[in-house]
């Protein structure tokens, strides 16, 4: 299980909160995941409270995901759904035993709850933290000493701006390492280890032992001098590690590196259309090379989304480029489980191709971010999977994060921007919306055509569109406002699980498009995509 904030609409049931879909549900405040035949089963019961569900009637629920399913596949996964959601046979409170029958729904739905604030970023780079016996009071002043001593050599090792904190005992801190230093008395020696972790992932990275003697403290600097030079050493090669890949220059510090990648990872960002062919020579002298490999599917990736959303792509050269990046991203796997921001770009390239590696986009995003902690390049990428799967306050909440961390006027400040105001009308929240979109109008990252797909999309069709918005769009024509509609659909719309969420974005455009030009200019696949059959 791994922790999120709840989804606002969810099902509330006693102390768990159900995706409306079953896709996931929150438990004091961890996300439970199910599989395909679980979630079969919880909506098939959850849909029908207080009702008998006969065994057949659950087996003809999960038939379509088991091919072979019987009777104990459904008591097989009854046992299951109840270990998830913390419930008991014997005194069940949300599935009850119907012996020799089924099982009946009995759990109470009550008020949606609002949710819960996104967990806080990290507020600083290491966190010390002495591990002693307890009730041991002149080892605990070894260990004050230890860690004092320790805060300030490595604080003054690794220069201004990096945040060194020793925790008292009890306390905890969202760092983004964490440095435990154990300590234990055995008569004629003191037994001494710092244990380095990563803070998020809790990877550990580096174990130290230090040689101690009986003595004063005073005798402790040299051995404590010695092991914060190589905890230091080993912060610097974890921070590098961490930035590493893209072509990002290995010779500034890991910040810039990180914020670069972001630039490099986010959609409007024309570089990588300007290397296609110093990336195609790359991968022909480097064939093994995961990192050109993901470079080249960021080309790609950039070749659909960066096209004239007016002049459009053909389906067919759209899906053949979407099965190159596809297999370029799945080709490089297993070569990529060190590299954060690598895993990083393999998610985020498969969450836009939608061809179903959701579940495994969120993996190696939650992974990746965990080893890159509060970084600006997973922001957007971990924003999009939280709306795919419908938790839309998540996804703002990593959005405004990600625009407080932006340089004003950036290129990845308008990007996370875009993203925010996609999220809110997915969401259905136009109340957020009708702050003005100023970030657009002006902006060198932003081009006219994106100024005017904005204003469309957050306009309600009922509402009249500024003048020069018409005119762009009546210039652009039938086949242009088809194309703006598709590409809107392809590149924003379809990844989100939500038919309402889809609809909410789609809306507006579609009314738009249709008074200007007719209702034949939205395809059958949109219209079957969003459900919006009637508004055409």
């Amino acid at each position: 299980m791994t922790r999120e904030m709840p989804q606002a609409g969810g099902l509330v049931f006693d102390d768990v909160v159900l995706d409306e879909t079953c896709l996931f549900a929150h438990r004091n405040g961890e996300q439970v995941r199910f599989t395909r035949s679980e979630r079969a089963l919880l909506l098939a019961l959850s849909r029908n409270p207080h009702r008998l569900m006969q065994r057949g009637q659950l087996l003809d629920a999960i038939a379509p995901t088991q091919a072979d399913a019987s009777d104990r596949n459904v008591d097989f996964l009854v046992n299951r759904l109840r270990t998830k959601l913390g419930d008991s046979a014997r005194s069940p409170r949300f599935i009850a035993t119907q012996y020799g029958e089924g099982y009946v729904w009995i759990a109470a739905k009550l008020p949606a709850v609002a949710p819960k604030p996104d967990p806080a970023p990290v507020s600083g780079l290491l966190a010390i933290a002495a591990v002693v016996p307890p009730h041991d009071q002149g080892l605990a002043e070894y260990a004050e000493a230890i860690t004092g001593q320790m805060r300030d050599m490595i604080a003054g090792r690794l220069g201004a701006g990096q945040t060194v904190i020793v925790l008292e005992r009890a306390a905890t801190l969202a760092t983004r390492y964490v440095l435990k230093v154990s300590l234990q008395d055995n008569g004629a020696r003191l037994d001494c280890t710092a244990t380095l972790r990563e803070g998020p992932s809790r990877r550990i990275i580096r174990a130290f032992r230090l040689e101690f003697g009986a003595g004063a403290t005073t005798s402790l600097a040299p051995e404590v001098e010695r092991t914060s030079i190589s905890i230091v050493e080993a912060l610097r090669r974890n921070l590098a590690e961490a930035s590493e890949g893209l072509g990002t220059p290995a010779d500034q510090p890991h910040e810039i590196r990180l914020r670069k990648a972001s630039a490099l990872l986010s959609a409007s960002n024309p570089e990588w259309l300007e290397k296609g062919l110093q990336l195609r020579d790359a991968r022909a002298q480097n064939p093994a090379s995961a990192d050109i490999a993901l470079q080249w599917g960021l080309h790609l990736f950039a070749r659909l989304v960066l096209t004239n959303p007016f002049t459009g792509i053909s389906r067919d050269e759209r899906d053949e480029i979407e099965s190159e990046i596809e297999a370029t991203v799945l080709d490089c796997l297993p070569f990529i489980e060190t590299n954060p921001l690598l895993m990083l770009t393999a998610a985020k390239l498969l969450y836009f191709v939608d061809r179903g590696h959701l579940e495994l986009a969120e993996d190696l995003a939650d992974r990746a971010f965990a080893r890159m902690a509060d970084s600006p390049a997973a922001l957007p990428v971990l924003g999009q999977l939280r709306q795919a799967r419908g938790d839309f306050a998540a996804a703002v909440a990593f959005f405004d994060r990600g625009i407080e961390m932006a340089d004003p006027d950036s290129a990845f400040d308008v990007h996370m921007r875009v993203l925010k105001y996609i999220a809110l009308l997915a969401a259905g929240d136009r109340e957020a919306l009708k702050v003005p979109a100023a970030f657009i109008h002006g902006s060198p990252h932003s081009p006219p055509d994106l100024s005017v797909m904005v204003t469309v999309l957050i306009t309600p069709a009922g509402q009249q569109l500024p003048e020069a918005v018409t005119d762009a769009l009546m210039a652009a024509g039938r086949e242009g406002a088809r194309n703006a509609i598709e590409y809107t659909y392809m590149t924003s719309v379809r990844h989100l699980t939500s038919l309402q969420a889809r609809a909410n974005i789609m809306q507006g455009l579609v009314g738009h498009m249709t008074r200007l030009h007719g209702k034949d200019v939205v395809a059958p696949f949109v219209l079957a995509g969003t459900g919006l059959a009637a508004v055409a």
